[in-house]
């Protein structure tokens, strides 16, 4: 499938995990299914609400092969690929490319800082062991190793590193972006509070849990953008927010996995030791879905 189709709404899948480690596929395949037929643009399994911190790589390996087999080839499927040592992400990034997905999000896990140069080094790394399209992953919020305006520009001369997916949710850090890479690299927003401002300034469109949550919803609101309805996207965006508030209050696998169990997929709690969303929080969930009518 031609990167050209990298654009518009990817959720952010969780990953169903039962009581004894095993991958929920079941679930899991009817939940991609669900995604594909609401007229989303691809599937990102492995991201943050993928728990794939929390997750060893037999089911990372696990997750990627069960939405493989349930998209068969409808969107593209873009996992990500979330490591500390380079070459632990450049395993992973062949071994995925082999499976056939068509595209990677390259994550650089740290807990202790790591100079520029050792950044640009890691990126450069996985995305020359594969031949498929990268998307940087870059949040100033948590990573010690950040992607700073000047290693994103020297990223941009790697052939295949083609999108950003950027977590800061300024503006003015993706304008610079921009003005310094040009069409090299192009742009996802992250989470669906600035996807609209997003859009407005060049970017393509957003990876993000909630949408797994509301996918129609999601996808109008990039139709909208896309036909430059601004009146009408800005509508839509202020009645998605309830959504979104909740998504940023609570952990954001305890809050999708809850969402989605309220519509209906059992996908099961959080991986230990994060903890499942109960009493009132779970209520907040499900009165942002009611209200947006996803429920």
């Amino acid at each position: 499938m031609s990167d050209a189709s990298f654009h518009g709404v990817f959720p952010y899948l969780v990953s169903p995990v039962d009581s004894e480690g095993n991958i929920a596929s079941k679930v899991l395949r009817r939940l991609v299914d669900h995604l594909v037929r609401a007229g989303v643009h691809g599937l990102t399994p492995l991201g943050s609400t993928g728990e794939f911190s929390y997750l060893n790589w037999s089911q990372r390996r696990k997750v990627v092969e069960v939405v493989l087999e349930a998209n068969g080839g409808r969107v593209p499927v873009v996992p990500a690929v979330a490591a500390t040592a380079t070459a632990d992400a450049v395993r992973q990034a062949r071994e995925f490319e082999a499976m056939g997905v068509d595209g990677i999000v390259a994550i650089m896990e740290a807990h202790t800082p790591v100079p520029e140069s050792g950044t640009v080094d890691f990126f450069t790394r996985v995305a020359q062991a594969v031949s498929h399209p990268v998307v940087l992953y870059t949040n100033p919020n948590v990573q010690r190793g950040d992607l700073t305006l000047r290693a994103i520009e020297e990223l941009a001369k790697v052939p295949n590193i083609r999108y950003l997916k950027d977590v800061s949710g300024n503006t003015g850090r993706l304008l610079s972006i921009m003005n310094r890479v040009g069409d090299r690299i192009k742009v996802f927003s992250a989470s669906s509070h600035i996807p609209l401002a997003v859009m407005l300034i060049g970017g393509v469109g957003w990876m993000a849990g909630p949408a797994c949550l509301i996918p129609e919803h999601s996808v109008r609101l990039y139709e909208f953008a896309v036909a430059k309805k601004w009146d009408e996207a800005v509508t839509l965006q202020r009645a998605l927010w309830s959504v979104n508030e909740i998504f940023v209050k609570y952990p954001y696998a305890a809050c999708i996995k809850a969402g989605l169990e309220l519509q209906g997929f059992p996908v099961g709690a959080p991986l230990p030791p994060q903890a499942p969303l109960t009493g009132e929080a779970r209520e907040e969930v499900r009165t942002a879905l009611q209200g947006v009518g996803a429920l």
